[in-house]
């Protein structure tokens, strides 16, 4: 079985809350070779590892965490919510992708930007979302790392591919077929997919020569792509 970058969705959420520093610590003890995490900002501009725009589904607080300061989500979730820096510690050598979630403005990438620089983690974290996600983040730093999230089976066009320069293509598992896997290497760029959970989906992909797989299953996922 070829080599694949194995990415933990969010850590390793089957066995601890997603996007806390235990599920990341897990998913790298399981043998993944970057985690995804979701990034958001805080009412005072800290970058909180959060996918959701409110605090209710994982912490049961019906309060958007745009309303809250750095300090009252400690507070409400006991610690719970790690800061952007807080993960990039915990993770120490790790690869780390950053999803750029919800509303993306200039002010979210610098935030996020300078969190990462500030942690001397540039050289190992990288960044998925959609197009204007990922325009912001070149036109913020020329030099990084960029998977661009895409969410058709139409190809990107040409013009934007020239601007954002990803070195990843992001697909949805389900969308990528053999012909789609050849045509984003073709294009000269690395072919990333998220999340399938199953066995035969994994094969499936391994199969097609993709060249990273960002899944909720990275044990699942680090035994198939083992030899025995």
């Amino acid at each position: 079985m070829q080599t694949v970058t194995a990415v933990a969705h969010r850590g390793d959420p089957y066995r601890f809350r997603e996007n806390t520093t235990d599920s990341l610590r897990s998913a790298l003890d399981l043998g993944a070779d970057a985690v995804e995490i979701d990034v958001r900002l805080t009412r005072d501009g800290v970058p909180v590892l959060l996918h959701d725009d409110t605090l209710q589904r994982l912490w049961g607080v019906e309060r958007p965490l745009r309303s809250l300061s750095a300090e009252e989500v400690r507070g409400l979730t006991a610690g719970g919510v790690p800061t952007l820096a807080e993960a990039l510690a915990a993770t120490g050598d790790s690869r780390v992708l950053v999803d750029l979630c919800g509303r993306v403005d200039r002010r979210t990438v610098e935030r996020v930007l300078d969190a990462v620089r500030q942690s001397g983690a540039r050289d190992r974290v990288y960044y998925c979302a959609g197009a204007e996600a990922m325009l912001a983040v070149r036109a913020a730093d020329p030099a990084a790392e960029i998977a661009l999230t895409w969410t058709s089976s139409a190809p990107p066009r040409p013009a934007l591919l020239a601007v954002v320069r990803p070195r990843w293509l992001n697909y949805r598992f389900s969308l990528v077929g053999r012909e789609l896997a050849a045509r984003v290497h073709r294009d000269g760029c690395l072919l990333s997919v998220w999340t399938p959970d199953t066995r035969r989906a994994m094969r499936r992909l391994l199969d097609l020569g993709v060249d990273s797989i960002t899944t909720n299953r990275i044990d699942v996922l680090h035994t198939l792509r083992t030899p025995r």
